[in-house]
C-alpha cells in the first residue's frame, strides 16, 4: 500500500539528547489510539527513539526497552493519559496476514498507542492514519523526517510546526542548543474518537 504524506517536516538530531527530546515531545503529545511508524536503516536509532518515548511515558528504567525483533511485540504500561504502549517490530513479517495475527489494530482500537518499527508496508493492517518518523544518518548526526497520513497524525505535525515557529522549548535556555528544535508538552483534543 502506497503511503500518501500530508505534510513532511525534517528535524535535525545532532545529539542523543536531541533524539531523547524528540521522544519526550512525541510521548507528551500521544493520545489513545495513535500510531507512530519508525523507519530507517539498521542502526539509525529507531529503538533508541522508541526507548526515549517509553521512558517519557513513565516506563521504569528497571524495565528493558529493546527492539522486539524476535518476539515481534512488547507491551508496556504507561503512566500518561495513554495507559498502554505497544512496541512492535515487523522486520521479520512476510505479509499483511501475519500483521493481522498480532492484533495490533485491535489494541489500537482499545486505546493503546502503537510504536511500530518497519511498519510502512502495513499501514492498512495497522489501522491507517500514522505519523511516520524516518531516521537517517546525516553530516550533523541524524535527521528525523516526519510526515502524517491522516487527521490524527496531521495534528501531531501541525503541533510540531506551531511549537517550532513559536520557539517553545522544554528545557532552559542554558540547555538549549541552536541546532536543536524546540520541544514541549501539548495536548490534542478531538471532538470524536480515532
Amino acid at each position: 500500500m502506497a503511503v500518501e504524506a500530508r505534510e513532511q517536516l525534517t528535524v535535525g538530531l545532532p545529539t542523543r539528547r536531541a533524539t531523547v527530546r524528540l521522544g519526550q515531545w512525541l510521548a507528551k503529545n500521544l493520545v489513545a489510539g495513535d500510531l507512530i511508524v519508525l523507519s530507517g536503516d539498521l542502526g539509525a536509532g529507531k529503538t533508541f527513539l522508541a526507548r526515549a518515548i517509553a521512558r517519557a511515558m513513565g516506563v521504569s528504567s528497571d524495565v528493558r526497552v529493546t527492539s522486539p525483533t524476535f518476539t515481534l511485540v512488547h507491551e508496556y504500561a504507561s503512566s500518561t493519559c495513554v495507559s498502554r504502549l505497544i512496541h512492535a517490530d515487523l522486520y521479520r513479517i512476510g505479509d499483511g496476514s501475519e500483521v493481522n495475527e498480532l492484533l495490533l489494530r485491535e489494541a489500537r482500537a482499545d486505546g493503546a498507542a502503537l510504536l511500530v518499527e518497519w511498519g510502512e508496508p502495513y499501514l492498512y493492517e495497522l489501522g491507517g492514519d500514522a505519523l511516520f518518523v524516518r531516521l537517517e544518518l546525516s553530516e550533523r548526526g541524524r535527521d528525523a523526517k516526519l510526515w502524517s497520513t491522516g487527521p490524527c497524525s496531521s495534528a501531531l505535525t501541525t503541533a510540531w510546526s506551531e511549537e517550532v515557529s513559536t520557539g517553545f522549548v522544554c528545557c532552559s535556555n542554558r540547555e538549549r542548543r541552536s541546532s536543536e528544535p524546540g520541544l514541549g508538552p501539548r495536548k490534542r483534543h478531538f471532538a470524536s474518537g480515532t
